[in-house]
């Protein structure tokens, strides 16, 4: 789980206006934090079953919410995945 302040820091970097919280933006970079976490804890926890499902589950989530921008603008999304070092 990511800390509050890691949170904050990544809706601030990503949010459109002060009270922009949930942005399909800001949720795709809470998601790739997220990832990020779990992905180091599998590292260590090879047989961590539930938390690679959690896992799957955020990528797929992500990848829905990445596809919904990239419909959407498509400049927005090649700017995001770019800021996030996210793959296409």
């Amino acid at each position: 789980m990511i800390s509050a302040e890691k949170k904050q820091k990544v809706i601030a970097d990503l949010q459109n206006d002060k009270k922009d919280t949930g942005s399909p933006a800001v949720q795709v970079g809470i998601l790739t934090e997220r990832i990020k976490e779990l992905t180091e804890h599998l590292k260590a926890n090879k047989h961590d079953f539930m938390a690679r499902r959690g896992l799957l589950q955020m990528v797929g989530k992500r990848k829905r919410l990445l596809k919904y921008i990239a419909a959407n603008d498509s400049q927005e999304y090649l700017a995001l995945i770019k800021k996030l070092g996210i793959r296409r």
